[in-house]
């Protein structure tokens, strides 16, 4: 017997498709999908829910000195002369920054193990890359999901069953983050 469900397909294509039905569920909060690849997504997901909660707190703050280019009232760098070239004028400031123990951070990176980038368009500028930005899910599952789930003890996701498909008859379900 095996330990997982095949969905019919070769294991490269199978984790690809579950990369992506997870990736997809993080980011929308729910998906349609056949009941067998709900439940395998299903396993995957409350995973990483589940370490993002345990290292959600696990990160220190550190003061850092930083060289900021200084701008002008238009956003633009300022330049002076130094030595005959144009160089940029800049000035230090002190930032503070969340600096990742170990721990979280190899959390972080078996996060990304898992999960596709996700780059959201808005629907006004559709087919303009510079309008375009990038989600950070390993943010979103440390800051928001794991606050939301923290007092959970597991059940992070629900199945509801929608009924059979018209083509091949298969039992679709949504699987949803409660």
């Amino acid at each position: 017997m095996a330990m997982y469900r095949k969905l019919g397909k070769k294991s490269d294509q199978r984790k690809a498709l579950l990369r992506n039905q997870v990736t997809q569920l993080i980011y929308h909060g729910k998906i349609k999908t056949t009941e067998a690849r709900a439940k395998e997504v299903r396993q995957i997901a409350e995973k990483l829910i589940k370490n993002a909660i345990d290292e959600k707190d696990n990160f220190e703050e550190v003061t850092v000195q930083v060289k900021v280019a200084d701008k002008d009232k238009d956003g633009k760098r300022i330049k002076e002369v130094v030595d005959g070239k144009k160089v940029t004028k800049y000035h230090e400031e002190s930032k503070t920054i969340k600096k990742d123990k170990p721990s979280k951070l190899h959390v972080r990176r078996e996060m990304l193990k898992v999960l596709y980038p996700v780059v959201e368009v808005p629907a006004d500028a559709a087919g303009k890359k510079a309008a375009t930005k990038k989600v950070d899910l390993t943010e979103k599952l440390f800051n928001e999901y794991a606050s939301k789930y923290a007092d959970r003890k597991g059940g992070y996701t629900r199945i509801v069953k929608i009924g059979q498909r018209r083509g091949d008859g298969a039992l679709e379900v949504i699987l949803e983050l409660v």
